[in-house]
């Protein structure tokens, strides 16, 4: 039976995960270094911490700005402010302390100008950095079969950031429809969906790219939006919220 639902309040989005909170869900404001206000789902509390910010109930009298120290006054002005001071009878001639300043400085007569002010001798430009070359470990070999290469990319998924988000809304939203589904175009490419009734998430793997290969493309509310190329939901999760392929949904 086709649902139709229509959020009937502002978007709002967590500021450390990027999705949209839900109806209901709850948030609470973080201050970042600097005074900058955030908005954070209860999925992210531990990560704003661990990035240095504070919850905005807890601040109480903090302050984000630092104070910056005074800049130091010129040596030629402290030795003039220092000799416009009173004199202490009892103390030393400031004369003798201070010589009087000649506004050139002093140098040996036999000398010549030309050693007393000779530039000091050019120093050889430092050796350019060597490049080191790029880790082989970062490029990863793409199974040739299909079933091969959607078991890869459920296990980069698996590994990545965003398994806990889908393992916090599947605690709380219930066990989602997922698919994943080779590129026909892109070999080395898997598109991943994982949808509820209020939310969905499709992602990109890019298998040959172990460093940064799952990427957020897009999300939405409802199902209809999703393509139903894409509704094929023929992967669902497990206990702990990890997706598995070749098991339906059944939803």
């Amino acid at each position: 039976m086709k649902k139709e639902l229509r959020p009937v309040h502002d978007n709002i989005a967590c500021d450390v995960c990027g999705r949209t909170i839900l109806k209901g869900e709850r948030t609470e404001a973080f201050l970042a270094p600097g005074g900058r206000r955030h908005q954070v789902c209860d999925l992210c509390f531990e990560r704003a911490e661990s990035a240095g910010w504070i919850r905005e109930s807890a601040a109480g009298e903090q302050t984000t700005r630092v104070t910056r120290p005074e800049p130091r006054r010129p040596l030629l002005g402290r030795l003039l402010r220092k000799r416009a001071e009173p004199v202490d009878n009892g103390g030393p001639d400031p004369s003798e302390e201070f010589p009087e300043y000649q506004g050139e400085p002093a140098f040996d007569e036999q000398a010549g100008p030309e050693e007393e002010y000779a530039p000091p001798p050019e120093q050889p430009p430092p050796p350019p950095p060597r490049s080191r070359p790029k880790d082989p470990r970062h490029v990863r070999a793409v199974p040739t079969t299909a079933a091969g290469r959607v078991e890869r990319a459920l296990e980069l998924f698996n590994a990545s950031d965003h398994h806990r988000t889908v393992a916090g809304l599947t605690r709380t939203l219930g066990t989602p429809w997922v698919t994943a589904l080779p590129d026909a175009e892109l070999p080395s490419t898997v598109t991943v969906l994982v949808a509820w009734e209020l939310s969905w998430y499709r992602y990109r793997i890019d298998l040959g790219d172990a460093a940064d290969a799952v990427v957020l493309l897009e999300k939405g509310e409802e199902i209809e939006e999703i393509d139903d190329a894409l509704r094929e939901w023929n992967s669902t999760v497990d206990a702990d919220g990890s997706l598995v392929s070749g098991i339906g949904s059944g939803r």
